[in-house]
C-alpha cells in the first residue's frame, strides 16, 4: 500500500489514466465494476477530468480522447505514468536511449509536471514529476492499480531501455511463452512486468503498456463486467503460486487487467 502522504519512489508505476471515447459511459462501467466513488473536475468551458476515488483516496482517472488523437486513430486505452525526480531530465534521458518523446515536458497547473515517451519499440507511457498530486493515493488494494504490464515485440531492447532510464531491475523466468520479465525499483518488490508480444496479435498493433487492478474474486469481476457490457480479452486464468488473473476490455474498447493474488 502506497499512501498519499508518502511521494511514490522513482520508477514506481504511480497513476492509470483512461482516455476514452464516451467518458460518462465508461465513468458508469468502472463504477460499477470496482465500486469506485468519481470526483469531477473542469477542464476548459466543456470537459471534465473524473478522478476515480475509494474511500476519498484517489486511484486512477479518466477523460475524452482529444480530437488530434481520434484522427491519428488512437483507441480508448488506459495510460501509465511513472514516478520521475525530473521529469525534464527523464525526457532528455529517454530520448538519448532511443525513445520518442510525444509529448515534451510541461505543467499540469500546479499538479505535477509530466511528458508523453513512446519507447524505442514501439509503447507509450507517461513520466510524472509530483506538484500537488503524487498520484495514486493507493497502491495494491482491491480495486487499485497493482502491477502494470509491458506486451513488446522486442523484450531484449525493451529491458535495455527501461533498465538504463529509470534503473529498474530485471529479473526473468518462465512464467509465459518466450520469458517472463519481473521489474523492480531497487529495494522495492516488482511492480511491472513483461513478456513478449504473442504471435497471433496482428502486426499493426505496437507494443502497449497495460494495468491490472486488484480485486477480490477475479471470476466475479468477469462476470460482473460481462453484465456491464465488457468483453473478455484473455479469459481468467491461474498463476502457481502467484494468483489469478483475467484480461478485460470495457465497453468503449479500453484493455486492462483483473488480479487476486494467491491467498
Amino acid at each position: 500500500m502506497t499512501e498519499a502522504a508518502i511521494a511514490h519512489a522513482p520508477g514506481t508505476f504511480c497513476w492509470p489514466e483512461l482516455a476514452t471515447t464516451d467518458q460518462k459511459a465508461a465513468v458508469a462501467y468502472y463504477r460499477s465494476l470496482f465500486g469506485w466513488d468519481v470526483n469531477e473536475s473542469p477542464m476548459g468551458s466543456d470537459e471534465v477530468y473524473s478522478m476515480f476515488q475509494i474511500g476519498g483516496r484517489a486511484v486512477g482517472a479518466a477523460s475524452t480522447l482529444r480530437a488530434e488523437q481520434r484522427q491519428h486513430g488512437v483507441p480508448p486505452h488506459w495510460g501509465s505514468y511513472v514516478a520521475v525526480a525530473d521529469a525534464d531530465a527523464s525526457a532528455k534521458r529517454a530520448k538519448e536511449l532511443g525513445a520518442t518523446v510525444l509529448a515534451p515536458p510541461f505543467d499540469v497547473m500546479d499538479a505535477g509536471r509530466m511528458a508523453v515517451i513512446q519507447d524505442p519499440t514501439g509503447a507509450v507511457f507517461s513520466v510524472w514529476q509530483a506538484g500537488k498530486h503524487a498520484g495514486a493515493a493507493v497502491l495494491g488494494e482491491n480495486g487499485s492499480l497493482c502491477w502494470t504490464e509491458l506486451a513488446t515485440r522486442d523484450p531484449a531492447k525493451a529491458e535495455k531501455f527501461y533498465t538504463q532510464l529509470f534503473g529498474w531491475t530485471a529479473k526473468t523466468g518462465n512464467a509465459a511463452p518466450g520469458g517472463y520479465t519481473e521489474f523492480a525499483v531497487p529495494g522495492k518488490n516488482p511492480g511491472a512486468g513483461m513478456m513478449q508480444m504473442p504471435a497471433e496479435v496482428p502486426p499493426f498493433v505496437p507494443s502497449y503498456w497495460m494495468p491490472y487492478f486488484a480485486v477480490a474474486d477475479v471470476d466475479k469481476a468477469v462476470a460482473k463486467s460481462n453484465q456491464l457490457g465488457g468483453k473478455v480479452t484473455l479469459d481468467a486464468m491461474d498463476i502457481p503460486n502467484v494468483g489469478r488473473f483475467a484480461v478485460l476490455s470495457d465497453p468503449q474498447g479500453a484493455m486492462f487487467a483483473v488480479f487476486t493474488p494467491r491467498r
